[in-house]
């Protein structure tokens, strides 16, 4: 007998709920099955078949002919199996959904691990924090949260997607506050220039809560990549600021330079010059005496931010450092030889040597000043090499 009415009302069911009719009907004929199993006088083996265009159920007995080696079938369906079927139509079907949406949600947020998505705070305590996205609740743990933010019920903040796993209760998906991608995500979303591929970050170090530091490169030339990012009158990288509660970010261009990049990144302080150590992987930095303290930062978060941003280890030292700081290599200059502490020259008188303090050398290489703490006479001439 055809049932339009059941047929109709699961295709009402596929549609409200997102699911593939064919899937509904494959499930069900299946729970029916084993409806079927459980009844003593059920054949041996059986299938049940549901008519797709009239919605009728049928069971088919299955039997093996050993001989012609050919599969009987016979109608098998019980007279009494419509109520069966409705009973367990009922039971497969709320089960069925269930458990295909929560394969559904997992699909769909398994795919957007790495992205950010905006939540609802419903509930706070000291393990994590629990939010809305909709269809699904995701996890805020603790370590994955800025120390000092608090989060109101019903206050709507964005995450990070950091992990989706697979339960028997559907997705359980896990979100963060302070990975440094979240940075980048919102840099995507208020800056078309990087959505559409002209203004690229390249690099980005974050100290959750307090301060990050992005560096970001232009694929045209007419293009400033530091000024789409910050905006007309810091607009953009303020609304991320404040989605960030106060978190400065400072945007710097990207070179390929190390020492250019390493110069930007220090930003705000201004820096005089920049030596590299390749092999040790180590940049020292000269600064004027006044730009130590910005260059270093509060508790040498600047210096820090900047190391991680470049990729260098960074050591930072003031001009009077500098100059104060031995010389290691000896060099000469005519006939003046500096071998870190000992300066010998030759006059017409003989031999004059003296121990200084300090050197202090133009750029051309030639001396300009020597502080002396101590002359040796010249029965007393220490070995120099020259």
């Amino acid at each position: 007998m055809a049932n339009f009415e059941f047929l109709e009302a699961l295709g009402q069911i596929a549609r409200d709920q997102n699911i593939d009719e064919g899937e509904l009907l494959i499930a069900l004929a299946n729970a029916l099955l084993a409806a079927y199993k459980r009844r003593p006088d059920s054949a041996e083996d059986a299938e049940v078949e549901i008519n797709p265009e009239t919605g009728e159920i049928k069971v088919w007995g299955l039997e093996l002919d050993l001989e012609g080696n050919v599969t009987r079938e016979w109608d098998a369906t019980p007279e009494d199996f419509g109520r069966i079927a409705a009973q367990t139509a009922k039971q497969v079907l709320m089960q069925l959904i269930r458990d295909i949406q929560r394969r559904q949600m997992y699909e769909e947020f398994a795919n957007r691990e790495g992205d950010i998505v905006s939540g609802t705070v419903q509930q706070n305590d000291n393990r994590y924090t629990l939010l809305d996205l909709g269809r699904v609740e995701a996890l805020l743990p603790q370590a994955e949260q800025i120390a000092f933010e608090r989060y109101e019920h019903g206050a709507r903040v964005k995450v990070y997607i950091v992990e989706v796993r697979k339960t028997n209760k559907g997705p359980q998906i896990v979100v963060s506050r302070t990975h440094p991608a979240l940075v980048a995500k919102l840099f995507e979303i208020e800056v078309p220039e990087i959505a559409n591929g002209i203004v690229e970050i390249k690099a980005l170090a974050r100290e959750p809560g307090h301060r990050s530091k992005i560096a970001v490169a232009s694929n045209d030339s007419m293009v400033d990549p530091v000024g789409a990012c910050v905006g007309a009158r810091g607009s953009r990288v303020r609304n991320i600021t404040n989605e960030l509660r106060s978190e400065r970010i400072d945007v710097v261009p990207y070179s390929d330079d190390p020492i250019e990049f390493i110069q930007a990144a220090l930003a705000p302080a201004r820096v005089r010059e920049v030596r590299l150590n390749e092999e040790e992987g180590v940049a020292t930095v000269i600064v004027h005496d006044q730009q130590l303290s910005l260059a270093i930062g509060k508790e040498g978060q600047n210096a820090r931010l900047a190391a991680r941003l470049t990729g260098w280890r960074i050591d930072i030292r003031s001009e009077n450092e500098e100059a104060e700081a031995p010389v290691e290599e000896a060099w000469t200059d005519g006939n003046v030889v500096v071998d870190a502490t000992v300066v010998v020259d030759e006059g017409t008188d003989g031999l004059a040597v003296a121990v200084v303090d300090e050197v202090v050398m133009s750029a051309d290489a030639e001396i300009e000043e020597v502080v002396v703490i101590e002359e040796i006479a010249n029965d007393a001439t220490p070995e120099v090499e020259a």
